[in-house]
């Protein structure tokens, strides 16, 4: 049972939360801008990136260094095992996905929705796998940021629509800033650990003496670009519901803050404020597109 509930863990399943609400954020654009719904279309999209990511997760693990545990006071016996099922897994998610890529080849798909497919397989392969492994090599966090808040509701809409649209960058200029800040956050608490086994992480790459007033730049410039998106001509309606989430985010601007000041750091706390800021936002964006 232990051994299930640490490959739960490497799945990372805040991630594979956090992919499905965005990549269901851009279906709800399309869907507010009057595109007929295709929920066969929909689930097809959804199954192919959730078992793009799984394996992304699980790779990265299977690839760590010799020198950095998997878990603690690991056995020989017991990091082999998790190796071998996270390779396993990672395998037959990316079967199924080359079979729900025929499907979705079948069912027509544009030349638009195919560039992003590929950008978010090529980000996927890089984030993971050497010689790239961006994940220790500082820029993970702005990748996954990118392939999370920009490239699946890109796809998303682009299945339905095979088009860009200004509202799609729109929204996804801030949801990448707050998604960026989110992984910024929550490098924090295992800033120890990354320097330890040397993981450049964007923390480590720029030193929190620069990466706490970063956060807070991001978390504001986030809030900044929705407050503008009227004036590109969107519907306030659409976007005030955002601004019930900015007193969570300008305490997490706070809590961060006092860290930097010295206060004894409460971790856990952190991470839960980061995560409901970030998964709020983007939920209630979804749930506005999608009501509307």
């Amino acid at each position: 049972m232990n051994k299930l509930k640490y490959l739960l863990t490497f799945s990372q399943p805040l991630v594979l939360v956090l992919a499905a609400l965005t990549y269901t954020l851009g279906t709800g654009i399309a869907r507010y801008l009057g595109r007929a719904e295709a929920p066969l279309a929909f689930g097809l999209g959804l199954g192919w990136i959730l078992l793009i990511l799984l394996p992304m997760n699980l790779l990265t693990v299977y690839f760590r260094p010799p020198n950095e545990p998997l878990i603690k006071d690991e056995t020989i016996v017991e990091r082999n095992w998790l190796r071998a099922a996270a390779f396993q897994i990672s395998i037959a998610s990316l079967g199924v996905v080359a079979v729900l890529t025929v499907f979705l080849f079948q069912g027509g798909i544009s030349s638009t929705a195919l560039f992003f497919a590929v950008l978010i397989v090529l980000a996927a392969l890089a984030y993971a796998l050497p010689p790239l492994r961006l994940i220790t090599s500082g820029f993970g966090e702005l990748t996954l940021s990118l392939l999370l808040a920009a490239l699946l509701p890109a796809f998303a809409f682009t299945l339905k629509t095979g088009e860009v649209h200004r509202l799609l960058g729109a929204v996804a200029f801030p949801l990448t800033a707050l998604t960026l800040a989110f992984f910024l956050a929550m490098s924090f608490p295992t800033f120890r650990e990354d320097n330890k086994y040397e993981r450049s992480s964007l923390l480590i790459r720029i030193g929190w003496q620069r990466a706490v007033p970063l956060h807070h730049l991001l978390v504001l410039t986030a809030y900044l670009l929705f407050a503008a998106m009227p004036q590109l001509g969107i519907p306030w309606g659409v976007i005030w519901p955002v601004f019930l989430i900015m007193p969570f985010a300008l305490f997490q601007i706070f809590w961060m803050q006092q860290i930097a000041f010295g206060a004894n750091p409460n971790w856990k706390f952190l991470i839960a404020l980061a995560t409901t800021v970030l998964g709020l936002t983007t939920y209630i964006l979804t749930v506005t597109f999608w009501i509307r």
